[in-house]
């Protein structure tokens, strides 16, 4: 696994998600209806908790239309992670 260097405030450069990413980004979407979301690439920021971008390829079921998208999630020191923003490019 390739270590980011990080300093706090800046962002690392968009890589693959780590197991423990793709368990972030997990727990914010719990229960998240209608369009589906599949990362495949974050950049994160460490602030007090740590900020994610998540790259993700969309689709809305039964359709076969993909587009792309940016999803923000917050992650706290204490607390459950959360969807900041929806973003799509």
């Amino acid at each position: 696994m390739l270590e980011q260097e990080q300093l706090v405030g800046g962002w690392t450069k968009y890589h693959p998600l780590t197991a423990e990413d793709q368990k972030v980004f997990d727990e914010a979407l719990r229960g998240f209806v209608g369009v589906k979301y599949s990362p495949y690439e974050v950049s994160s920021q460490v602030v007090y908790g740590i900020n994610y971008r998540y790259k993700c390829k969309a689709s809305m079921p039964p359709r076969d239309i993909i587009w792309e998208a940016i999803i923000e999630i917050y992650s706290p020191v204490d607390g459950q992670p959360h969807v900041v923003s929806i973003t799509r490019i």
